[in-house]
């Protein structure tokens, strides 16, 4: 992973994206302008949907070209 950012916002319109081989969940969603995608075979996939109109911070990254998501965690 490359090119770590941080984004603070609101997780908003969540799509759900085909699951991997192993079939687990993956996500995409908005926060802060920019489109996040869950990792292939992470366990974001599974509590994604629990952040939904939640104030973040979000640690993402690019990789293969994709902004995917690293770190999670609700703020006050």
């Amino acid at each position: 992973m490359k090119n770590i950012i941080g984004l603070t916002g609101v997780v908003s319109d969540i799509k759900r994206l085909p699951s991997s081989y192993v079939g687990n969940p993956r996500y995409s969603f908005m926060i802060d302008g920019y489109r996040v995608t869950t990792a292939v075979d992470s366990m974001h996939g599974y509590g994604i949907t629990n952040y939904e109109n939640k104030p973040v911070i979000v640690t993402a990254g690019t990789h293969y070209n994709k902004l995917t998501l690293k770190l999670i965690e609700v703020t006050v």
